[in-house]
């Protein structure tokens, strides 16, 4: 079982990375352009490219903060949609039956999504808390940090205390 949660939160953590980093990226190049173009387009001198570097790592960090939300929902289905290490989680249709649901969309996962996302909430929480105390210093990586660290324990959580997820042999 180690395996599979380790596998299950390495892929999860893999996709939640590349999708916010990427959205992140792409709308913070749209918002530096824009705002480049309306500015009149001067010439690329090391003063305004400075300055470009700037906006986008500004509004970087900013889509940082609004894709992650995005990539957390989006990377939920695939946590069922896929074997890791010989197991799998899955989505009971009612918790009272034992039928599984095959092919899992967004829909299905709204009301499993609202419990996991508060568990991840809490235990990112803790670990604010935690960080506080070990670290002088606090920023945007140290909470991305703690939000992919409790991603591995609400994994063994949701699999050990959910009604309405079982893990399974594939």
């Amino acid at each position: 079982m180690k395996k599979f949660y380790f596998l299950l939160w390495l892929f999860w953590a893999v996709r939640v990375v590349l999708c916010s980093v990427i959205s992140a990226s792409v709308l913070s190049g749209l918002i530096t352009s824009v705002l480049y173009v309306k500015k009149g387009m001067p010439g690329l001198e090391s003063e305004v490219l400075s300055a470009l570097g700037e906006l986008f790592l500004f509004w970087f960090l900013v889509t940082l903060n609004i894709t992650v939300l995005f990539a957390l929902f989006r990377s939920v289905k695939y946590i069922f949609n896929r074997c890791y290490g010989g197991y799998s989680f899955k989505l009971l249709s009612c918790p009272k039956e034992k039928t599984f649901i095959e092919y899992i969309g967004y829909g299905d996962l709204v009301k499993f999504w609202r419990k996991w996302f508060m568990l991840l909430i809490w235990l990112s929480a803790a670990f604010m808390i935690i960080d506080f105390i070990l670290f002088d210093y606090y920023n945007i990586y140290v909470l991305y940090g703690a939000i992919l660290l409790s991603g591995y324990f609400s994994f063994i959580f949701i699999g050990s205390r959910c009604k309405g997820v079982r893990i399974v042999k594939c």
